[in-house]
């Protein structure tokens, strides 16, 4: 077993722990190579009366690859900052009709130089991200949204 695929091991029991509803979604381990991130789910937790994937379950997965790429970045750099998502957008292309994989890669190096640059200077930051649903490598689902790192402050 790699050290990243440790620590995405890891990140999905911490993330059950801190996330109940994720332990009834049928997620399957992460794939997590330090760049791009794949959160895999099956269907039949997240079905719905059609007996597609349920549009809300789709989102939240989709909004939790997100949030976990920016989560597991920060760490890497040796932060503990929090995470929460701003805005997005989706868009539904396609009916889910077997297990699914929400996918998404960090921006561009020079991106993320200015992400941390923030991080240190202001103690907050956002990352655009784009993030897809695939099924058997078609698109499903596309979240467009931001996310913003808050440094945590002493309680």
């Amino acid at each position: 077993m790699t050290d990243k695929q440790k620590t995405a091991d890891e990140f999905l029991e911490w993330l059950k722990g801190q996330i109940p509803l994720i332990n009834h979604m049928g997620f399957l381990p992460l794939e997590w190579d330090g760049q791009q991130l794949k959160m895999s789910a099956e269907l039949e937790p997240n079905v719905n009366d059609k007996g597609t994937g349920f549009g809300g379950s789709l989102a939240t997965v989709a909004t939790l690859c997100g949030w976990s790429i920016v989560t597991l970045y920060l760490r890497e750099q040796g932060r503990n900052d929090d995470v929460v998502i701003r805005d997005s957008h989706l868009e539904y292309f396609l009916p889910v009709t077997s297990d699914f994989t929400a996918a998404t890669s960090l921006p561009e190096r020079n991106v993320l130089q200015q992400f941390d640059e923030k991080m240190d200077a202001k103690g907050r930051a956002r990352m655009d991200l784009v993030i897809e649903i695939l099924q058997q490598d078609k698109v499903a689902l596309r979240l467009t949204g931001s996310y913003v790192a808050l440094e945590k402050k002493p309680r």
